[in-house]
Order: C-alpha cells, then sequence, then structure tokens
C-alpha cells in the first residue's frame, strides 16, 4: 500500500533519477581527474627527459659512457621511475638502467617503436603531445613512457672523439618509463569517495524531497479527498482548509467555492415552489434577449438585400458619370492638371462601379476576383484621393512605402475599398491639425510559413477606448456619434480581408492616437505556378 503512495514514488523517481545524474557527474569528473594525472604525469616524463638529454650531453661529447651510465642508474633509482633507456639509431639499447637489456636489438614494431616507425620510414620529428604513450606489462601494470629524440648537433658531429657523419640528424632516442600505479591508487580512492558521498546527497534528497512532498502535496490533497467524500454523503456545510496561496490553495478555494455553489442550489430548489412565479419572470426576461438577438439577426440579413438594392440603383448614375467624365477627359490635353484629376475620377468612378458589383457579390456569396498587384501604387492612388480633403483640415499624409515590394495576390478594388475605409476613419479621428501615415513594408511570415505584407496606417487623433476595442469590427458599432458613420466600414473591411487569408490588428490609446495593421499574403494558398494557370 505505501508503495502506491504519491510521496512514495515521487522519492523513488527523485532518486533513481538524483542516482543516475550524480553517476553520470561522478563518471566525468573521475574521467576529468584522470586525463589531468595523465596530462600531468606525461609533462613531467617529458620533462624529466630533457633534463636527462642536457645533463648528459657534456659526457657524450667527452666520449664518457660510464659517466652517462652512472646518470641514467641516479634517475631509475627514483621510486616513481621504473627503467631508463637509450636507443641508438638501429634500434640497439646501447644504455640502460636495467643491464641485461643493454645490447639487444629491438624490433621497429614493438611497443617503444611503432609511433615513430609507423609508416615505414622513421619520423624526422614527433610533437611532444604525441611522444607519451601509455602500456601495459605482463603481469597487468599500467605505465607512461616517453621518448625523446637525441639529435646529431654540430658540437657533436664536429667533435674529435666522435664520427657521426654530418648528414646524419639522430643518434638516438632516450626512453623513460613511468609506473601509473600510484595514479591509479589515487583515481579508486577519489572514485569511491565521489559515489559515496553521492549516495549519502541522494538519500537527504530523497528524504528532504519525502517531507516537502507530505507537506504541500500529500496534506492538501488528504483535505481535497475527505472534503469529496463529505460532499458525497451529503454534507455541504464544511469547507476544507485554505493552507496556502499556491495552486493547492487556489484548488480548495474552488472546491469551497463549488460546495457553495451546490448549497446555494439545493436552497433554491427548496424555495422553488414560493418563487415559481420569479423564476417564469426571469425565464420570460432571457427568452426577450434571445428574440432581440434574433432581431438583429434578420437586420443583418437585411442590410445584405438592401445594400443589393442601393448597388443596382446606383449603376445607371454611376453609368452617367462615368460616360460624361469620360467626354470632358477627351477635351483635355494630356499632362494638365485638370487631365489627371479627370483620369482620377475616372479610374475612381470605375472603382466604384466594381464596388457595387462586389456588393451583389456579396449578396450572392461570391468570392474576390484576386490577382497579383501593386501595393504600393493601390496606396498611392487611394492615399491621393483623402490627400486633399485632408489637407482642408491642416493633416499632413505622410507615404512611408517600402521600395521593392513584390506584387501582392489580392482584389485590388477590395483592397483599395480597406485602405480608403481606414483613411477617412483616420481623417475622423484627426479632425484637425495631425499628421496620418501610411507604412507598407514586408511582414514576418505567418505562423504556417505564409510570406506577408503590412499597411500600417497610423493616425495621431483621439484614439479608441479599452472597452471599445474588442467592439470596432461589430456592424453597426461606431463611435464617431449619430449622423457621422454606419458602422459598417470596418466590418465590411475586416471580412474583406478574412476573404483574403489576411488579418486586422489594432493598437489604440485614447488621446495619442491609433495604428491599423493589415497583413496580407503575398502569393495564393496554392503554389504560384498553378495559380498563374
Amino acid at each position: 500500500m505505501v508503495a502506491k503512495t504519491l510521496k512514495f514514488r515521487v522519492s523513488l523517481y527523485l532518486a533513481v533519477t538524483l542516482a543516475a545524474t550524480l553517476l553520470a557527474f561522478a563518471v566525468l569528473v573521475v574521467r576529468h581527474e584522470r586525463n589531468e594525472l595523465l596530462e600531468a604525469a606525461a609533462a613531467h616524463v617529458n620533462q624529466l627527459s630533457d633534463v636527462i638529454i642536457r645533463s648528459t650531453r657534456f659526457a657524450m661529447l667527452k666520449n664518457q659512457p660510464d659517466h652517462v651510465h652512472s646518470i641514467i642508474e641516479d634517475v631509475a633509482r627514483h621510486e616513481n621511475i621504473s627503467r631508463v633507456r637509450i636507443y641508438s639509431k638501429d634500434g640497439v639499447i646501447i644504455d640502460s638502467s636495467l643491464a641485461s637489456e643493454i645490447g639487444m636489438r629491438v624490433d621497429s614494431k614493438a611497443e617503444g617503436c611503432v609511433q615513430c616507425h609507423q609508416d615505414g620510414q622513421p619520423r624526422q620529428k614527433i610533437p611532444t603531445n604525441e611522444r607519451a604513450r601509455l602500456f601495459e606489462t605482463a603481469d597487468g601494470q599500467r605505465n607512461l613512457a616517453s621518448m625523446e629524440v637525441i639529435r646529431n648537433e654540430p658540437s657533436c658531429y664536429t667533435a674529435a672523439c666522435h664520427a657521426h657523419k654530418p648528414d646524419q640528424s639522430v643518434l638516438g632516442v632516450l626512453d623513460i618509463t613511468y609506473p601509473l600505479g600510484e595514479i591509479d591508487r589515487s583515481l579508486r580512492a577519489s572514485a569511491i569517495w565521489i559515489v559515496v558521498l553521492s549516495l549519502v546527497f541522494v538519500v537527504l534528497a530523497s528524504m528532504l524531497l519525502a517531507a516537502f512532498v507530505h507537506r504541500a502535496i500529500y496534506v492538501p490533497l488528504r483535505d481535497l479527498s475527505a472534503g469529496a467524500k463529505r460532499i458525497a454523503e451529503g454534507n455541504l456545510n464544511e469547507s476544507i482548509p485554505v493552507r496556502r496561496q499556491d495552486e493547492f490553495g487556489r484548488l480548495a478555494e474552488a472546491f469551497n467555492s463549488m460546495t457553495g455553489a451546490l448549497r446555494r442550489s439545493n436552497d433554491e430548489l427548496r424555495e422553488w415552489g414560493a418563487t415559481l412565479e420569479q423564476k417564469v419572470a426571469d425565464r420570460t426576461k432571457a427568452l426577450h434577449v434571445a428574440q432581440a438577438e434574433a432581431l438583429r439577426g434578420e437586420k443583418l440579413a437585411s442590410v445584405g438585400l438592401l445594400a443589393a438594392g442601393v448597388a443596382h440603383e446606383l449603376n445607371n448614375p454611376l453609368t452617367g458619370v462615368l460616360t460624361f467624365t469620360t467626354l470632358m477627359r477627351k477635351k483635355m490635353p494630356d499632362g494638365s492638371q485638370d487631365a489627371e484629376d479627370l483620369d482620377l475620377v475616372i479610374r475612381e468612378t470605375k472603382r466604384c462601379a466594381a464596388i457595387i458589383r462586389r456588393l451583389l457579390d456579396f449578396a450572392r456569396d461570391k468570392s474576390p476576383e484576386k490577382k497579383f498587384a501593386d501595393l504600393n501604387r493601390l496606396v498611392e492612388d487611394t492615399a491621393r484621393i483623402v490627400e486633399r480633403p485632408a489637407n482642408l483640415s491642416d493633416i499632413e499624409m505622410v507615404l512611408d512605402l517600402e521600395p521593392g515590394l513584390p506584387a501582392v495576390w489580392m482584389d485590388a478594388d477590395l483592397i483599395k475599398q480597406v485602405v480608403m475605409n481606414m483613411l477617412v476613419n483616420a481623417q475622423h479621428a484627426v479632425n484637425e491639425k495631425g499628421t496620418i501615415t501610411v507604412r507598407t513594408r514586408k511582414a514576418p511570415p505567418a505562423p504556417d510559413g505564409t510570406a506577408m505584407v503590412e499597411i500600417a496606417i497610423i493616425d495621431t487623433g483621439c484614439g479608441i477606448p479599452e472597452r471599445d476595442l474588442t467592439r470596432i469590427f461589430d456592424p453597426f458599432f461606431t463611435t464617431k456619434g449619430v449622423g457621422k458613420g454606419t458602422g459598417l466600414g470596418l466590418s465590411v473591411s475586416h471580412g474583406i480581408v478574412e476573404a483574403h487569408g489576411g488579418r486586422i490588428e489594432v493598437q489604440s490609446e485614447v488621446g495619442a492616437g491609433t495604428t491599423f495593421h493589415v497583413f496580407l499574403p503575398i502569393e495564393p494558398a496554392m503554389h504560384p505556378a498553378t495559380a498563374e494557370a
């Protein structure tokens, strides 16, 4: 039964985890310590080799082999040196701390020679970090050996007692063997000490965690279990203690709230007969609210029908305006200001006609007609329409368009309608003496990796209260006051942007201004080649 408790399982899991972690840590520490000791021993042996060569150099120049042998024997008497010997160039042991080895020839494939003769030809130079080597003797004892080359220096081949030629670069090799028994014993002692400390730490940590789990988890869970049993027995008058303001404390508060709610529900059920009339009145009020919501839905449906009717009625006057404007344009010389203004009127009239067609398509639930278009050109044309009335109110219009922006897959007329709606809203928000900035740029990719562009409309107007930010895209909601707006512009714009697979974000501060961010995908949802076809 104890093995099934949460306290036991958490303590067991922690003990196993800590034991595995500390075991890995101990292995890494011991391995690091072993490498450090081996590197220190190798450096010591290499240094000792240099010292022996320098110590015997004078005796070799004077051709005093007995003196050289005495130095070698003195070094070999050190407790941490097991053997010192000198090889000739041909592999013959010409001197050694072990007299039985002197005169023996060592094969180039032997343990001490293979490092220099591994490619068949002797190496002229061995790096310092490759001079040391590890090997085991027949009795299993580990040793560290280091070889140092004795070179034919000018002072050597010019001496009268030597017969070495100048072109003979190597005279012999000094080999020192260093036993690793003391290092191995030190490593084993360190490993045992680390393991013992780790086990003690695991036991203490497990005991402390068991106490913590008992106090922080087991006791609150026991309180919750007892409270649940009381509720199952029908006792709703007792609450469970809230011991701390943590997750269990909040859970206890929620549990007590649930108990109170159940208690109140029971009281209401007991009083149901006496308060039936009031309940009926409340349900009737809720029914009225539902009816109001239904009427609102019908109103939205009626707006669609009204939009279709208005669009149908506006087609004829727009056709007349377009016809007469086209005739007037033919009478104007190309390049004049009047001709440019009439061209703008013609384009916008055609856009209005396209918008009207879109209203009819909206009533018929038709998708936007998308193609690749220049977003910067679209923003410039739309801004020109709003710029003149904005200047009359001392509002500065600033365009910050990123050059080289790629063509965007969109319905240009619908996106122009979105930009126009937001520019008009910005003009109304600024009212006078302010700035409206329109910025385009390549935006960061969407979460699904789709490449996006951004249109930002930034004004220095009155701003939108925080309580209204969640409602600005609702149909018929407006903050402009009576007679200044229908509350449909942002709602329609939101629908257009969503139909393009984009999104609209808004940031606003009362008295500081508002920024609308419109994000549109650059490419269609399918592969560009498929969409082009």
